[in-house]
């Protein structure tokens, strides 16, 4: 490497001294021994590379096991997060399992009649409750566990961060000590060497110096070019690991309705097999029915066996009174059980509304510390784009619309109400003989909102207040085992239409039919199960003016025989009591679940403070500014260049002034001044 620069550098000396017209081979001759400037000034060359190279690596060391360091995190990190998954997905198969066994052993319970086997029962159940409880708290808890552990890592980072910033920091700036002072000693170095031969390699050493500087820059533009490439592979690597989870995750997403949609339809199945089992033991009731008859006749055949049997029936009457009694005791001791367990019902009630209550709590905290930091946020980037507007581009700045800065804690959406069962049944007993249809509580048409089962179509057409009121006037007549024998002493004086009302109120409350929605499922059930399940069927009661109250399709006009009213009743409550339903009564009270579906809108709202063009003029900005930071740092060191240059002249002239009026000068024969006065006139 040392022999290619000198003959480099000779070369170029060569075409130097044609181009002035000097003799190259003399300088050749001169050139054999080199000199001892340039010999100090490669010694100080290769030291300050040295220096140089051995100080970046120094320095970028650090950075490179921090990215090692962060690899090797995501890799980890991504291995946990599969880990967790897996588990999740496991635990959810496992749960699911588990209930569906304790809800089939609640089924089976129906055909159990002995007291003990229910005990049994009851306690099985409770106790595989309890374990199901306890796996899904020991979740709770490693996930609880891991996420305090992802915070003591965050925290450790952070703090490890912060060591190799200033660790970087301190080996930056021992290194400019040390390339200060190495600088110093090599350049004063060099002007001992230069002494005798300055005002002849000047030119050549400043060119020199500018041809190294031209190639470390180069270098270290090559080198930002390759940085920039592998920045951009790693994100397109980012990205497309990003959208092959994102389809993972739409793939398991339809994978999981389709479940939930079969589902659904066994259950519908399942409800018809009921229904089905229901009318056959309805028919073998009636022929039980018929026997009973012809077993009377029978009966009078053996009432001469009576006599016969009379001491036989005595004796086991002594047993029948001691069966008796061991079964009250039995019942009084299965009583107190239940006793004991409705108490540990309600302890675990007040605990799940302890948990509740504690989960509200946390949830609240959490929403408001993340929204003091948003507003923090949008407070620092507002106040960055007003100074940016303001002092660096000089427009005029204007407050955006901040609603969402006025808000403290979560979200809570305002609920619609609706009208309740009993004032609804008010309203169409009132409106007697007014064909006029009914509307809801929000001002529009009252639809029903779910058809019959089985059924592809969901009708929701509008009903006249004559036929709700006909339908419900059969519901009162023919539903009175639905109330109290009291109730009904005292509903007699009153007048027709206040006895109804009071029957309605009693019967809305046994079969569950709280708003305004319930009543209109019972009267479209009621029309349709005359059309679809008795379709045969016409005991001459019609309403025809419903054809003609503003009905949206034709109705047959054909009301329920009163003989169907039960069944149709027993067919409503089968299809009417959902299953989510029945969960939610067994909620304890107090229990809401919260609407969340405005909380995207609100953070993105927050996200979205500074528009995308202000984000566009912060980009243009920062390049600018960059530029003419690289037009500053050029300018100071041309400064201190010309700086240098000055000192040296002026020791230069300091110098040759001692030097021409020194008084061995004089006696010379031949002075520096007349040489000095010779050469201009040659």
């Amino acid at each position: 490497m040392e022999a290619r620069r000198l003959r480099i550098s000779a070369r170029l000396e060569a075409k130097r001294r044609e181009a002035l017209g000097e003799d190259p081979n003399s300088h050749k001759e001169q050139k054999e021994e080199p000199r001892k400037s340039r010999k100090q000034m490669e010694d100080s060359r290769q030291r300050l590379a040295k220096l140089v190279s051995d100080g970046t690596q120094l320095v970028t060391n650090i950075q490179i096991a921090a990215d090692a360091r962060e690899t090797q995190r995501r890799a980890d990190e991504e291995e946990l997060r599969r880990l967790r998954v897996e588990k999740l997905d496991n635990e959810a198969k496992t749960s699911l399992e588990k209930f569906e066994d304790i809800t089939q052993k609640w089924l089976s319970s129906g055909t159990r009649r002995v007291p003990q086997e229910l005990w049994e029962l009851l306690n099985l159940q409770q106790q595989q409750c309890g374990r199901l409880i306890e796996d899904k708290n020991k979740l709770i808890g490693e996930l609880q566990q891991e996420l305090k552990r992802k915070d003591e890592l965050y925290v450790k980072d952070l703090k490890k961060q912060a060591e190799d910033v200033g660790l970087l920091i301190e080996r930056m700036e021992e290194q400019i000590r040390s390339l200060t002072k190495t600088f110093r000693e090599e350049l004063l170095n060099i002007e001992k060497a230069f002494e005798s031969e300055r005002r002849d390699l000047l030119n050549s050493n400043r060119r020199k110096w500018e041809e190294g500087m031209e190639a470390r820059r180069g270098r270290e533009l090559e080198d930002l070019t390759l940085r920039m490439k592998k920045v951009e592979e790693y994100e397109r690597q980012l990205n497309q690991l990003r959208v092959q989870d994102g389809e993972e995750y739409n793939v398991i997403k339809i994978k999981l309705e389709t479940d939930v949609q079969i589902l659904q339809q066994q259950l519908q199945q399942m409800k018809a097999t009921y229904q089905l089992n229901q009318e056959k033991l309805e028919y073998n009731y009636q022929v039980l029915k018929k026997r009973d008859e012809e077993n009377t006749i029978t009966k009078s055949q053996q009432k001469r066996r009576i006599t016969r049997l009379q001491d036989v029936l005595n004796n086991l009457r002594i047993k029948l009174d001691k069966q008796v009694k061991e079964c009250r005791e039995q019942n009084a001791a299965q009583s107190d059980d239940i006793q004991r367990l409705a108490e540990q019902c309600q302890d675990l009630q007040k605990k799940m509304r302890h948990f509740a209550a504690a989960d509200a709590k946390k949830f609240h905290d959490i929403w408001v510390m993340n929204e003091e930091e948003m507003k923090g946020l949008v407070h620092r980037a507002l106040e960055a784009d007003r100074i940016i507007q303001e002092q660096q581009l000089g427009l005029p700045w204007k407050t955006p619309d901040l609603w969402f800065m006025d808000n403290v804690g979560p979200l809570v959406p305002q609920k619609q109400k609706k009208k309740s069962a009993s004032v609804l049944a008010q309203e169409v007993m009132a409106s007697a003989g007014s064909d006029e249809s009914l509307t809801s509580s929000n001002g529009q048409s009252a639809r029903l909102k779910a058809g019959v089962p089985g059924s592809a179509e969901q009708p929701s057409p509008p009903f006249s207040a004559r036929t709700v009121k006909r339908i419900l006037e059969r519901v009162s007549e023919e539903s009175g085992f639905l109330i109290e024998a009291k109730l009904k002493q005292l509903l007699s004086p009153l007048e027709k239409d206040e006895r109804s009302l009071l029957k309605l109120d009693s019967i809305f409350g046994a079969l569950g039919i709280e708003d305004e929605d319930d009543v209109y499922e019972l009267v479209d059930f009621f029309l349709r199960y005359k059309q679809e399940d008795a379709p045969g069927q016409d005991d001459g009661d019609t309403d025809r003016s419903d054809t003609s109250a503003g009905d949206d399709r034709p109705r047959q006009g054909v009301l329920i025989h009163p003989n169907d009213v039960v069944r149709a009743l027993r067919a409503f409550v089968a299809d009417f009591h959902k299953p989510s339903e029945k969960l939610s009564q067994s909620r304890p009270a107090g229990w809401e679940e919260r609407d969340s579906s405005e909380d995207a809108a609100y953070w993105a709202e927050a996200a979205r403070v500074v528009p995308e063009s202000r984000l566009r003029v912060w980009d243009a900005l920062e390049s600018a500014l960059e530029k003419y930071h690289d037009v500053l740092s050029g300018r100071s060191q041309l400064i201190t260049e010309t700086s240098s240059l000055r000192q040296q002249n002026a020791e230069l002239r300091m110098l040759l002034h001692q030097y021409l009026n020194s008084r061995i000068n004089q006696e010379l024969e031949i002075p520096p001044t007349q040489m000095l006065q010779m050469e201009p006139q040659n």
